[in-house]
């Protein structure tokens, strides 16, 4: 196990491995209907799906090296903020992973979620090769959407999801956005010559 693998530094925050002594933090951040709202419309939290969808973020870590979900721990007090995830997508390689991410609302409007971002998706470009990653959220969803511009995506799709659950906005559709390995190495071009 490589220790880089376990543990991703930012400024602000620790993105650790998850564990299974993790469970009630994640059922306390799914437990919240504000977090959920454009994921199932902020339906109660189904405590064995929480358990299930913990035991399968687990087996990232031994299967596909390098990707998986990370607890995010703010530095500064200690505290579970929520989870990233960058892992290979539907449909996609190890070289197109997707983005994602949902953080507790006291951690909303501090760019954890852009400094998460950027960090796994330095990552992916730097250490992992990867050629694309991609992120998607409802198109109504404009937190989700400003974090993933932030990060150095655009927009590169709309497109209509089929959810199992109606959610208010779901009319207005989804959208992908992406960042290929030429648009990163062109950024980190500009930020160093600045």
């Amino acid at each position: 196990m490589n220790h880089g693998d376990v543990y991703l530094d930012t400024e602000r925050l620790i993105l650790r491995w998850f564990t299974a002594d993790d469970l009630d933090l994640v059922i306390e951040l799914d437990s919240d209907p504000q977090v959920k709202r454009y994921i199932d419309g902020g339906l109660p939290v189904d405590h064995a799906e929480v358990v299930d969808h913990l035991d399968w973020w687990l087996t990232h870590y031994p299967r596909e090296a390098g990707y998986g979900f990370w607890a995010a721990i703010e530095k500064s007090t200690g505290d579970f903020i929520g989870w990233f995830h960058f892992r290979p997508g539907d449909g996609a390689g190890p070289l197109e992973p997707e983005l994602g991410y949902r953080l507790r609302r006291e951690a909303w409007g501090k760019n954890y979620g852009t400094e998460g971002s950027l960090a796994l998706i330095d990552r992916g470009f730097r250490e992992l090769g990867i050629e694309r990653a991609y992120a998607q959220t409802m198109a109504v969803n404009m937190g989700s959407r400003r974090v993933m511009e932030k990060a150095g995506m655009r927009l590169v799709r709309e497109f209509v999801a089929d959810w199992p659950v109606r959610i208010d906005g779901d009319e207005h559709g989804d959208v992908e956005y992406a960042i290929t390995r030429a648009e990163w190495e062109a950024a980190e071009t500009t930020d160093t010559a600045l």
